[in-house]
Order: C-alpha cells, then structure tokens, then sequence
C-alpha cells in the first residue's frame, strides 16, 4: 500500500505470484532475533498439510530434538486443521502458518501446572493482537475460544493440542497460528472471513508479521510461565493475562449460543472468563453454565428477540 493511500481506500487484491513473496529466511534465521526472542530453532518448509499435525508427530517420536519454543512454519498448508478437525487450504504464500513446541517451565525449570494450558491459545490471540496493531495498523478483538476477528469477520484461528511424550516428562503443548495475510474476497474459505489486506493493512509483510507475532508471543509466554501459569498474575510488567484478554474480547457481554459436544446448546449471555479460561454464559433462566469446549456464536439483537 502506497504511504499517501488511505486506509479506507481500495483493499489490496493480490493474486499468487504477484505480490506474494516467500518469507525471508534469513531474517527469521537471524541469530539476534532467536537469540532475543529464546527461540530454539525455526524450521521453514514449502508446503505441508498441517504444521500441527507435523510437530505433533515429531514431537511425539523425538521428543529430545524439540525444545521449548522451537517453530515450523510453511509457505502454503494443504490440510490446516481447526477446533472439531474442520480441514481448509489457502492460496500458497498468502498466509502465515506456524506452530511451535510449547514445554513450559519456569525459570527454575519446574513445570507448569497443566491446568494453566487452557490459557496458551488466549494468550497467543493476545500476542497476535499486539502484533496486527503494531506491526500493521490492524486493531483486531478475540472471540472465545481462539479466534481473531477484525471488524467481525475471522482473520485468524488458533489451535493448541496437548502432546504426551514417551520419555516420562511433562506434555508438550503444539500450538498453531493461521493468519489470513494477502487473501482476496472469492479465496476466503468461508464468507465470515476475512485478510490483513481486505481490512486495509498497512503492510502484507509476512515475515514481519511472523517476527512480530513470536516476538510478543515468546515474550508473553516466559512472563506466564515464571509466575507459574497465574493468569491473575502481572505479565510482562502490566496486566495480567486474564485482564488482556477479558478487555479485548468481543465474547464478552453478549447473547451467544454455545453449540457443545454431544449436540448440545445454550443460549444466553455471555458473563465472563473464569480462572481456566471457560466462557461462563448465564441462560435465560437465571443459571450459570460453564462452557469449556464448543462453538460460540454471535446472537444479533432482533424485533422478537434475538438470532
């Protein structure tokens, strides 16, 4: 985008193999920049169907060989894969795929209590917040449980799957970031999407996203992982983590209804987090459900109630 150019003129709209470069290798390569995040490795491939599922195999064959914060990215996924095994794919080049080995432990090197993992997805979605606005002038809200959404519309979805491994030590965490980057309109994979470059952004840049986003996330994450997994406790030298993402969910306060496993919903308002992260929604009865895994959808406000 031009720098006399508005950001509420035209979209970007740009085709594979126009504007559409590969990541810089050697910038996410760059000893300073791993050695300033605490990253251990960042592996980059052309094309794989899932980064999760790639590091959850080798994770789980190899433990020793993936250390905490050690990163696989691709140019272009085949089979990304969401909440509830949902399968999409994105034109090669126009998105940011990765995942990383999650081990975490304090400074001390004693392991986080495995009932704070529920919070690494939100607090990666924070971390990618902070990096759209700083990076490319994007403000973007959470949805629970682990998307990001801009102007109401999907630009990212995040999926962290817990990883026992053989060698007796605590699970590993995979935790996996799609961000939608140069999508036009007619590639989005669903009409509730959306693309840095639809929303106006001021730069497509994935590899500055993709160093801005590890960057806030390593950051974050050591900070959470020092105070033992608190979300209740200060991060990184201001709010706690529960405070983050309550004030940056657009979740919150609103009629939702929660689609759960084994076919069932409720339908109410949404109250707040509680301390493992689970959405608390108060039905219309009065009582109050806690929801720590399903669909939440967004009820819109109507003449004879809501839907």
């Amino acid at each position: 985008m031009d720098a006399e150019q508005p950001a509420s003129s035209e979209p970007l709209d740009p085709r594979p193999g126009e504007d559409r470069p590969s990541l810089d290798r050697e910038a996410l390569l760059q000893p300073d920049f791993l050695s300033a995040t605490g990253i251990s490795q960042v592996n980059i491939v052309e094309s794989t169907g899932s980064t999760n599922q790639d590091l959850v195999r080798a994770v789980t064959s190899e433990p020793k060989k993936w250390a905490d914060l050690a990163v696989l990215t691709a140019e272009h996924q085949t089979a990304a894969r969401g909440r509830l095994d949902r399968h999409w794919e994105s034109p090669e080049r126009s998105a940011v795929s990765v995942s990383m080995v999650l081990r975490p432990v304090t400074a001390e090197g004693m392991p986080v209590p495995t009932q704070s993992y529920s919070w690494l997805s939100l607090l990666a979605a924070v971390a990618l917040r902070e990096a759209l606005q700083e990076t490319a002038g994007i403000t973007a809200e959470i949805k629970w449980p682990n998307d990001v959404l801009i102007n109401g519309r999907k630009v990212a979805g995040i999926l962290a799957q817990m990883t026992p491994l053989g060698d007796g030590s605590v699970p590993a965490v995979i935790l996996g970031v799609g961000l939608n980057v140069s999508l036009a309109e007619d590639e989005l994979p669903v009409p509730t999407a959306t693309s840095l470059a639809l929303e106006g952004a001021t730069t497509t840049d994935r590899t500055a996203l993709l160093k801005s986003y590890l960057s806030r996330f390593s950051r974050l994450y050591r900070s959470f992982c020092n105070s033992e997994g608190d979300p209740a406790a200060g991060l990184a030298g201001g709010p706690s983590l529960h405070k983050r993402v309550e004030s940056a969910m657009v979740t919150l306060g609103r009629e939702v209804r929660a689609h759960l496993p084994g076919d069932h919903e409720i339908v109410g308002h949404a109250s707040r987090l509680d301390e493992h992260g689970s959405l608390l929604v108060v039905d219309h009865g009065g009582r109050e459900h806690v929801v720590t895994a399903g669909d939440v959808v967004h009820l819109r406000a109507t003449e004879s109630g809501y839907a």
